[in-house]
């Protein structure tokens, strides 16, 4: 029998889809507000995830539903450094994570899974994520995995236990992410709980060995090419900010004759933040061409923009997640705009290494001597 699971700040369904693949899990409740991912979310999985979790009707729903595991992915931009950065003091998203704990406090989940940006263990001075481990820790009374003490029993946080990286999950591209994973004290055996260990460093499940290894597909359209006017503002404001010491601008990231090229975080933005994985993509007739919708003619490098094809394979989306007897079948509904594209695959998660969580969620169940096992 699979575990049930519960998905909330769902996205468009990367951290589910990730338990899913394990054969373990199934999910049975969701919710996401935002309507276009909710559109995405219902084309995928036949269930549309609309629903509000801070609303006492859903924390209601969730207490009367039998389930297993809480999966969320709660709202990152809060804590992001390249956010707002105002944690828990933004009256929309900051508070998403108490919520969630009232959720956890009235419902008693047998696990929790939790996935937030790298900047979350240091936001604030370390005081946020102190914040969410005593809640999780002292006033639920779960277990967190890879959390350790010190002698007088206050926690000692080593952000290594919590951050993880895709570039070590069989993808490309360099996106650390805090996770947190935990076990119901109330349920489990208080010496069992102890030997869970840490959570995976790595996996064994190579998809893309790097940027060339076929998830560029070069010979893009001509509308992801740069124009040269934007072309050279990039190039300028790069060359003003190395004289300020500083090191940001834009990045090439992917050309043919690299070697083994990998990309840098894509971002959830849906709009700025793809000039920091640029590729060289060669065609005849590109370089000076013009486009209906470019000021100025294509710059001569021949230096474009990712896909969103080329970000949903570095997310595990397209041509891992939803293969059907080797047949990719992912896709967007019908009218989904570019931009909304990169948005929620730059907001979602990468899929290989979560089922890679999902799978040592069912070790340590079995561990803990669970009867679902």
């Amino acid at each position: 029998m699979p575990y049930r699971t519960i998905d909330l700040c769902a996205g468009i369904g990367g951290i589910r889809k990730g338990f899913e693949l394990t054969g373990n899990y199934e999910n049975i409740l969701s919710a996401e507000i935002d309507k276009y991912a909710c559109l995405t979310y219902e084309h995928l999985f036949g269930t549309n995830p609309k629903n509000d979790l801070t609303t006492e009707e859903f924390k209601q729903l969730v207490e009367n539903t039998e389930y297993d595991v809480l999966l969320a992915g709660f709202p990152c931009q809060t804590f992001s450094a390249v956010g707002n950065q105002e944690g828990f003091n933004d009256p929309d998203k900051g508070i998403i994570f108490n919520h969630i704990a009232e959720i956890i406090k009235r419902s008693r989940p047998k696990s929790i899974f939790l996935e937030n940006v790298e900047n979350l263990i240091r936001h604030d001075k370390g005081n946020t994520f102190e914040v969410i481990v005593h809640k999780l820790e002292t006033e639920l009374n779960y277990k967190i995995v890879g959390l350790d003490y010190n002698e007088d029993g206050s926690f000692l946080i080593n952000s290594h236990n919590f951050i993880r990286n895709s570039r070590f999950f069989g993808i490309p591209q360099n996106r650390p992410r805090t996770y947190i994973m935990a076990f119901d004290r109330e349920r489990y055996d208080i010496k069992l709980l102890q030997r869970l260990g840490n959570l995976p460093l790595n996996n064994n499940e190579i998809i893309y060995n790097h940027l060339n290894d076929g998830l560029i597909e070069y010979g893009a359209d001509l509308k992801y090419y740069m124009s040269s006017g934007y072309y050279n503002t990039l190039v300028a404001h790069r060359a003003r900010q190395n004289e300020n010491g500083n090191g940001f601008g834009y990045r090439i990231v992917c050309s043919p004759e690299m070697e083994h090229p990998i990309a840098n975080t894509i971002l959830a933005t849906g709009g700025s933040g793809k000039e920091r994985n640029l590729i060289i993509d060669l065609q005849d007739g590109v370089a000076g061409a013009d486009y209906p919708t470019k000021h100025t003619p294509i710059n001569n490098e021949c230096i474009r923009v990712m896909t969103p094809r080329e970000w949903g394979k570095l997310q595990g989306f397209i041509n891992y997640a939803f293969v059907e007897n080797g047949v990719d079948t992912f896709s967007f509904p019908e009218g989904m705009s570019i931009q909304q594209q990169y948005k929620q695959f730059g907001n979602s998660v990468t899929i290989p290494l979560i089922k890679t969580m999902a799978e040592f969620m069912t070790a340590c169940f079995r561990m803990l001597n669970d009867d679902n096992i």
